[in-house]
């Protein structure tokens, strides 16, 4: 990889041409019917093929390290005190929530860090209610729409969001959420006890049982860490410089079993795939807090922002969607292949009519 160019480190040369109707609107009409772009870095070729191929393009003896969150239903209706309507986004994973908590009166509570509309009529000392089960405390306001309250909740969390709120698309998805959502926008190996994020870690949304096991039988390993997707998957970067850009942190689990299933796939010299840029985060971010990926796991928050001139520790294949302009991610996906390169594909799949952003089509950098 070359050197990165003063336009590597420039908002504006993240940007490119994208149709409105290239952005997937849906789901496929089946989990794993999406086309895949094969990227390769060594021939300088663009392959195009269907997502049940991917097998065939993955280096032999490969490791797929993939990213195990649940979403929740974190957008949550309710009211002011006033009667007037008042809507928040959960940002501090359930999980932390429910550690953390002291409970008073039948209500548990722990503070947490949220969105709440609209953010001009709701002030700091505010009660918002949601349902009967949840309620919050405004305690602060803080930039770009998010403040700090104090949660309340009786009963279990996650199964009050469930009943009260919805499952939060990207802004891009200029629909209501439908019944189909529930499922579509999950990955089909989150796990209910990882329940913590606010967007799907979109890569895996491909992977279909039948996938997993002709993976298995071709002799590639799997391992999963947890990533909970924050509200930074969606919030654009404010820099015209990149390198001035502070990613919102998330927070991750790194198993000891996955840990030591990292460790030995680098020892013996096999490829790690990551499966979605949030496993990217993970891996790359425990590097580099720790200088290895410590052999008895590891778990904390991590805001690692990946962009061209990083040099990858862990990480040598990437399989993603295709993301926004001017995005963190597609910054990252830069990293693993150069800025030009990348916008190249962009140009090719707006071309060819790939399917754009969460519910569209993949990539694999290899």
């Amino acid at each position: 990889m070359k050197e990165p160019s003063a336009a590597d480190f420039q908002l504006s040369s993240y940007d490119y041409a994208l149709p409105e109707e290239r952005i997937a609107q849906f789901p496929p009409e089946e989990r794993g019917a999406s086309r895949l772009m094969v990227v390769d870095r060594k021939s300088g070729e663009n392959i195009h093929t269907a997502f049940a191929q991917l097998p065939d393009f993955i280096p032999e003896g490969a490791l797929l390290v993939a990213n195990n969150s649940l979403v929740v239903p974190a957008r949550l209706p309710g009211f002011r005190p006033s009667g007037g309507k008042a809507e928040l986004l959960l940002l501090t994973p359930p999980p932390l929530l429910i550690s953390a908590a002291e409970e008073e009166d039948g209500w548990k509570h722990a503070r947490a860090e949220v969105l709440l509309k609209p953010g001009r009529a709701i002030r700091v000392g505010d009660r918002l209610t949601f349902g009967d089960s949840i309620a919050a405390e405004v305690l602060a306001k803080k930039e770009y729409g998010r403040h700090d309250v104090k949660l309340f909740w009786k009963g279990e969390l996650v199964k009050e969001m469930k009943s009260i709120g919805r499952i939060p698309l990207p802004p891009y998805i200029k629909r209501e959420q439908r019944s189909e959502d529930l499922s579509r926008y999950q990955t089909l190996y989150a796990r209910r006890d990882k329940a913590g994020s606010v967007a799907a870690p979109t890569a895996g949304l491909h992977f279909t049982e039948a996938m997993r096991r002709t993976l298995e039988e071709r002799g590639f390993s799997w391992a999963e860490v947890t990533l909970h997707v924050g509200y930074g998957t969606f919030s654009p970067v404010r820099e015209d410089d990149i390198r001035r850009h502070t990613l919102h942190g998330e927070f991750v689990e790194i198993s000891p079993e996955t840990a030591q299933t990292v460790r030995r796939a680098v020892r013996d010299g096999r490829p790690v795939v990551a499966v979605g840029t949030t496993s990217c985060r993970t891996l790359e971010g425990c590097f580099q807090l720790h200088g290895e990926i410590p052999e008895q796991g590891w778990h904390g928050w991590t805001n690692i922002f990946i962009y061209p001139g990083y040099t990858f520790r862990v990480v040598e294949h990437l399989i993603t969607n295709f993301h926004l302009p001017q995005s963190s991610l597609i910054m990252l996906v830069a990293a693993l292949c150069g800025r030009e390169r990348i916008l190249d594909a962009y140009a090719e799949a707006v071309e060819r009519k790939y399917r754009f952003f969460s519910y569209g089509d993949a990539m694999l950098v290899r």
